[in-house]
């Protein structure tokens, strides 16, 4: 008798089991129904630049994503304009500037930090230099252009291969 009900249980974990690895297996920009209201300006821009398809068929990479409070912070008039404009090279330009390739967990970017004696530098996808310093109990991250950024909230995205880190604030390549 307890034979059959083994089976039953092992087939209902096998399904789920199966049911979750191909939930999984999309490595495009996901955030769930909460993260995804913080984040409607930056999924938009993403779409707009067909960033998805790099995100899909690359990576792992580590995504710092502004929240829309700090693209409105940042001007709301110039990323709907970048957004809307013709060639997309600037905002592709802005976006890249904010990804990094590989998993950077918090850990992984304290580590680095511990290991740099309180800083640590990584190459953005576009090229350019971000660092990153603790102030307080927070992770913080400067341009080139000495603007900074506090990651919010950390490692939004484990279940697939890419990290999201919100941050506070849109961090830039150059002067815009």
């Amino acid at each position: 008798m307890k034979a059959p009900i083994t089976k039953i249980l092992l087939g209902i974990c096998m399904v789920f089991t199966i049911s979750t690895f191909a939930q999984n297996t999309s490595k495009s920009l996901d955030f769930n129904s909460e993260e995804a209201s913080n984040h409607k300006i930056l999924l938009a821009a993403v779409k707009a630049t067909q960033l998805e398809d790099l995100l899909d068929k690359s990576g792992p990479f580590t995504i710092f994503a502004p929240s829309d409070a700090a693209f409105e912070r940042f001007s709301s008039e110039k990323i709907a304009q970048l957004i809307n404009a013709k060639d997309k090279s600037e905002l592709k330009s802005l976006l890249t500037y904010h990804i990094v390739a590989g998993q950077l967990t918090a850990s992984r970017i304290l580590r680095a930090m511990c290991r740099g004696n309180g800083k640590a530098s990584f190459t953005t996808v576009q090229g350019k230099k971000l660092m990153a310093h603790m102030d307080g109990y927070d992770i913080v991250l400067t341009d080139p252009m000495g603007n900074t950024a506090r990651i919010t909230a950390a490692d939004l995205n484990l279940n697939k291969d890419d990290v999201v880190h919100e941050i506070d604030s849109v961090i830039l390549p150059t002067q815009m």
